[in-house]
């Protein structure tokens, strides 16, 4: 998407409950971003990460600005939400958004630089992706650290902020895609089943047939003794 730098110049916002004002049941709701839009924030973005704890793979942050007044039914936690009901979402999402974007961090950026600071990374691509800058950030949980753009943390923020769940399942989305296409290239894997995530058949191909290259050599379940002595299998 066309890039647009600037900033509001805000202060960041204390870290707040996630009160889940405005959420239908189970749905996260539109409490924040109203409460926003009528103390004069009209560019409200929604971010949120998705595969920060995977073995393998990039990390995806969605970043997602809503026109005023949206009441997109439906949003929820991306691991709530089936995959068929994710790609649903997303559409719609895109449709109603007035702009979206994506920032990735890739395996061996987590490698360098930790995992929360090439989150941060992702955070920041996907920002400058945004066609309109943001006058207010909301986050789940985390701060962004070095932006002037004024920020909102919520506690469980993606399960009831409808901006960041909304964020969440484009992220998902996005992520997943890449996986199935890792997954046709490194076959031993599963990563179209997995993700990159640690479950029982991933570790036992990890143990096998030890890393591949997009897997985090930084994260002690990725590497056996064998690899720690510098050997990286493909």
């Amino acid at each position: 998407m066309k890039r647009r730098s600037g900033s509001a110049g805000q202060p960041a916002q204390e870290l707040l409950p996630g009160t889940p004002s405005g959420a239908r049941g189970r749905d996260a709701g539109w409490g924040h971003e109203q409460q926003a839009w009528n103390r004069g924030h009209g560019n409200v973005a929604g971010l949120d990460e998705v595969g920060r704890g995977a073995l393998a793979g990039p990390v995806v942050v969605g970043a997602v600005v809503f026109p005023e007044g949206t009441d997109l039914a439906g949003l929820r936690d991306s691991k709530l939400l089936s995959a068929a009901h994710r790609e649903r979402l997303a559409g719609e999402i895109r449709e109603q958004a007035r702009c979206w974007s994506l920032g990735v961090a890739e395996a061996a950026e987590v490698d360098r630089l930790n995992v929360l600071e090439a989150t941060f990374v992702a955070m920041r691509r996907a920002l400058s992706d945004l066609v309109v800058t943001p006058d207010l950030l909301l986050l789940d949980a985390v701060r962004l650290p070095g932006s002037e753009i004024a920020q909102r943390r919520l506690v469980k923020g993606d399960r009831l902020c409808a901006s960041i769940a909304a964020a969440s399942i484009l992220a998902k989305v996005e992520r997943d895609r890449r996986m199935v296409e890792f997954d046709r290239i490194y076959t031993y894997y599963c990563f179209g089943e997995n993700k990159g995530y640690g479950t029982p058949v991933h570790l036992a191909a990890l143990e096998k047939r030890g890393p591949c290259p997009i897997h985090r050599l930084s994260f002690r379940r990725v590497l056996g003794p064998q690899e720690r002595q510098g050997t990286l299998l493909a």
